[in-house]
């Protein structure tokens, strides 16, 4: 793993780390504190495996539901530095990719939205180092893991909002191949009733489909359906997880939530990665107040930094 920026003689405990918030965390590529623990062996690399069945049950489905990716201290962690961006006037604002109070059609459902994270709190931004997500991301990307970018997806209690179907690529083609991988993870335990992911089985094997909007009309992607898909389409699954557990899914999967009218928040937050190797398709800009990557030159540098390679640890993906 590569560190630039800023060189560090030990690592804080999280609950004590006195970095200040405004300084731009993307520059050090490496864990800041104590919240993930990083294994010294192999052995201890191997123990965050997937089995070769959920393996082959990603492949075939396009999805990966139930993988424990937190544990209770680090979801309550990350719910602590969560709270404070709700409030639009924080420290650190200026580093979002974007933010989104409310990214919601409808004015009487919330659905807060950002991108950045990791640039602006140490839980975030060690989050990308968790083993228990490395290593199943290299294991279903079939190579070493580098960063594309965070997301957060708040539903709050009673008048959440949905993110409606769609796929990930859609948004993402200025990368290219389509090496990607997006892995979803809960900081509440999400269920039907206060909005958990919904997927189309086998859907990742469709062509990459019209954009139809992220925050508004459920039934939107109708449009863009043809029978067999619609048809498929009506079958969806409710992954239901508990707080801490991940999804994985691949970026052509058809997912969306459903709105939360609970008494329970539903937040999440979210890891895209992609197999090293992947090159920018655009000379313009990939995230807000990221210098361009020249087309066909590979992405890396400080804002897609190489997160995990197998390799070097002795592992076979």
């Amino acid at each position: 793993m590569v560190q630039s920026g800023q060189g560090r003689s030990s690592k804080p405990n999280h609950a004590s780390a006195t970095m200040s918030t405004t300084a731009d965390l993307a520059a050090i590529h490496e864990p800041l504190s104590d919240l993930f623990t990083t294994p010294r062996s192999r052995d201890e690399w191997e123990r965050h495996r997937v089995s070769d069945e959920q393996v082959a049950f990603y492949r075939r489905e396009g999805y990966l539901p139930g993988v424990r990716v937190l544990d209770k201290r680090q979801v309550e962690a990350l719910r602590a530095e969560l709270a404070e961006w709700f409030n639009p006037d924080h420290p650190g604002r200026e580093l979002w990719y974007e933010y989104h109070t409310n990214e919601s059609a409808d004015p009487g459902r919330v659905l807060f939205h950002a991108l950045g994270a990791w640039r602006i709190k140490p839980g975030f931004h060690d989050l990308l180092w968790a083993p228990s997500f490395l290593v199943p991301a290299a294991q279903l990307l079939g190579g070493p893991v580098r960063f594309w970018h965070d997301q957060l997806f708040c539903k709050p209690a009673r008048h959440g909002g949905v993110v409606a179907w769609h796929q990930d690529y859609s948004y993402w083609t200025r990368t290219v191949p389509m090496a990607h991988i997006t892995c979803w993870v809960g900081l509440d335990d999400s269920r039907q009733d206060n909005g958990c992911v919904h997927y189309v089985p086998g859907s990742h094997e469709w062509p990459l489909l019209p954009i139809t909007g992220l925050a508004g009309d459920m039934d939107a992607i109708r449009e863009v359906l043809n029978d067999e898909q619609w048809e498929r389409f009506q079958r969806p699954v409710a992954v239901e997880l508990k707080a801490g557990e991940a999804t994985f899914h691949h970026p052509l999967m058809v997912h969306g939530s459903f709105a939360n009218s609970t008494e329970r928040p539903r937040r999440a937050a979210v890891i895209n990665a992609f197999r090293d190797g992947t090159r920018s398709d655009t000379n313009e800009v990939l995230l807000k107040g990221v210098p361009p990557i020249p087309k066909g030159e590979r992405m890396d540098g400080t804002f897609f930094p190489l997160l995990f390679d197998p390799a070097t640890v002795g592992m076979v993906v």
